[in-house]
């Protein structure tokens, strides 16, 4: 009994890192985030790698405030985060990144070239905040999921339905524990739809 509890426990725990107290999720969806992707191609090119590199990476905003130059690894075709929520600061991983992307953001530091530890975007964490916000809201997204957490969970959920193993999106996502990741099977996938809609057809048509 004991353990059953605790199971229910998890579960709550898990359903609220990716829904809040009134049962609104904080992910953006498919469609949502490639809505926000085609918004932040019409940016300037600092802004529009920036918002882009976190919808691709999954990482946490104040992770890619700190990238610089030197974190573009062309070799692993991705790039080096500096993982911050660890007790050690010196806890690092390589996420692949889609090629365009890491040529766009090596046209970006270009500039910046003789200066490989110079920030790739030297913001405040406001103005990064904002930046992404305002694609938002460009994009037509709106509620609690507009935001940077929100394009975290749509890479972690992403990854999930596309039958990355979950191991590697902890590794990803830099979670130090892999029932972290775990939430974001919780989320409803296409694939989950298809088959409620074959229980549906199943079913006595009530509409007529």
């Amino acid at each position: 009994m004991k353990v059953a509890i605790r199971a229910l426990v998890r579960l709550g725990v898990t359903m609220s890192m990716i829904y809040d107290k009134k049962g609104q999720r904080k992910y953006l969806t498919p469609s949502e985030r490639d809505r926000f992707c085609r918004a932040a191609l019409k940016l300037p090119l600092d802004q529009q790698t920036f918002c882009l590199t976190i919808a691709y990476s999954g990482c946490r905003i104040s992770e890619a405030l700190q990238m610089t130059g030197s974190r573009i690894d062309q070799e692993e075709q991705g790039v080096v985060i500096r993982t911050l929520k660890k007790r050690r600061n010196d806890v690092y991983r390589v996420v692949p990144l889609p090629i365009w992307l890491l040529e766009l953001v090596q046209t970006h530091y270009q500039p910046m070239y003789e200066y490989p530890e110079r920030r790739l975007w030297p913001w405040s964490r406001a103005k990064g905040w904002m930046v992404i916000k305002r694609v938002m809201a460009d994009a037509g997204i709106a509620g609690g999921h507009a935001c940077p957490k929100g394009l975290r969970h749509a890479f972690g959920i992403a990854a999930i339905q596309s039958g990355i193993p979950l191991n590697l999106i902890q590794k990803w996502l830099g979670h130090s524990k892999i029932e972290t990741t775990a939430i974001y099977t919780n989320a409803m996938g296409a694939e989950e739809r298809l088959i409620a809609k074959r229980m549906w057809t199943s079913l006595v048509a009530l509409k007529d």
